[in-house]
């Protein structure tokens, strides 16, 4: 028996669990570099699997020693906060973190008591989203993989890690009696427990499809497993460059590269300045700042209970009342097609429908009018009947005196 514990000792690696419980892209990034904040602020030494490993045996020996070391971190944090060198809505996702690896590996920690002393800080941030002119700016960076990804994000509300699973096939155009592309459905993070659908402008639609087009035409083969995003590969003097940047041997693009992809862009499009003295942030995130102009432009026009639904967020309680049908959907979210449409110039289809819409403004403005006309007309035609009558009764009251 002793045997066995100590290769069960040997084998043991917490940090095993603790990555298990990670699942999306932006967890897997950001989760173990706090968690190592926090080592490093114990002292310990090693790799993280070592670091992580020694914390585990301290804590499970002594539980009031990780709480005392808890409590000195928070107060740590907080004296960052004060000198402006973080902001204080930070603090809570370093300990996120901590209980995530004390859960998963059974560290009983009195979690409630030390949230307590840990700041919230803001529920919301105070950045805002991109204007129009600052995106049409943005895509037109010679980086033919830009616009397709900026439009598909500022049209769907997708979150940029959705892209790790985004592939061709997941991308279905819909078209009206006369053809012409009104949206496509695109369905995010498909076969896991997540997957939802949203939908695209006409506009990303036709950006991603002359992406797609441009990558067979140098040779790759297009199939409808083909990622969406991908490596860029070597177009000129191509007999010089290696096979791994040919075209026909496509690498998919991670999350990670594709935000380092619009940083990039926005720095060099001149969109994106030094920050000044004092300030911590840009005016808008890198790529959630996308998100945030498909939420504040859709809720001008759709039910903001279904842009929540199209954005994969949870609705409470109405997510077991509320079953709205995807045509429901669309017929809502066919109404900010125009207002999440960048170039509405080289829109034809959008260019028709608000020509429709005018017309059948006007006709209905028409109807008003004429309505008001023939009310008017009526009106003056009881008021010439009662000045007949009066005249009728003054002339009989005349003619026949008492």
């Amino acid at each position: 028996m002793q045997i066995s514990t100590k290769v069960d000792e040997i084998n043991f690696k917490p940090v095993l669990n603790f990555f298990f419980a990670l699942k999306a892209p932006e967890s897997k990034r950001q989760y173990p570099k706090r968690f190592e904040k926090f080592l490093d602020f114990l002292k310990l030494e090693g790799t993280f699997e070592d670091k992580a490993l020694s914390f585990y045996k301290k804590a499970i020996e002594n539980h009031q020693w990780l709480t005392n070391k808890l409590i000195e971190f928070a107060q740590y944090q907080k004296q960052r906060a004060q000198k402006g060198e973080i902001a204080e809505s930070t603090i809570p996702n370093y300990f996120k973190a901590i209980k995530l690896f004390c859960v998963m590996n059974d560290i009983i920690i009195n979690w409630q008591k030390l949230n307590k002393g840990i700041p919230r800080g803001n529920s919301a941030a105070e950045d805002r989203a991109p204007t129009i002119e600052e995106i049409q700016k943005l895509i037109e960076y010679p980086d033919r993989r830009i616009k397709p990804i900026v439009l598909i994000l500022l049209s769907s509300g997708i979150r940029v890690g959705a892209f790790e699973t985004l592939r061709w096939k997941h991308i279905a155009p819909i078209r009206d009696d006369k053809e012409n592309i009104v949206a496509a459905k695109m369905t995010v993070y498909p076969g896991d427990k997540e997957e939802c659908f949203t939908f695209i402008t006409p506009e990303a639609y036709r950006a991603v499809k002359e992406w797609m087009d441009f990558r067979e035409s140098f040779g790759e083969k297009i199939t409808q497993d083909s990622w969406v995003i991908r490596d860029i590969w070597q177009t000129t003097n191509v007999r010089y460059g290696a096979k791994w940047g040919l075209a026909t041997m496509p690498k998919q693009l991670q999350s990670s590269a594709i935000k380092r992809l619009i940083d990039r862009a926005l720095w060099e499009q001149g969109i994106r300045h030094p920050l000044k003295n004092g300030e911590r942030r840009h005016e808008f995130k890198t790529v959630h700042g996308f998100r945030k102009f498909f939420k504040t432009h859709c809720e001008q026009v759709m039910k903001s209970i279904n842009v929540e639904i199209l954005m994969g967020h949870t609705i409470g309680v109405s997510d077991c009342y509320y079953k709205p049908s995807e045509r429901e959907i669309l017929d809502d979210c066919s109404k900010a097609i125009s207002v999440l449409t960048i170039d509405k110039n080289n829109n034809n289809a959008l260019i028709e429908k608000e020509i429709k819409e005018l017309k059948e403004k006007n006709e209905n403005n028409e109807y008003v009018i004429q309505s008001k006309l023939q009310e008017r007309d009526e009106q003056i035609e009881s008021l010439r009947s009662e000045m007949r009558f009066l005249r009728e009764m003054v002339n009989r009251m005349v003619s026949s005196p008492v």
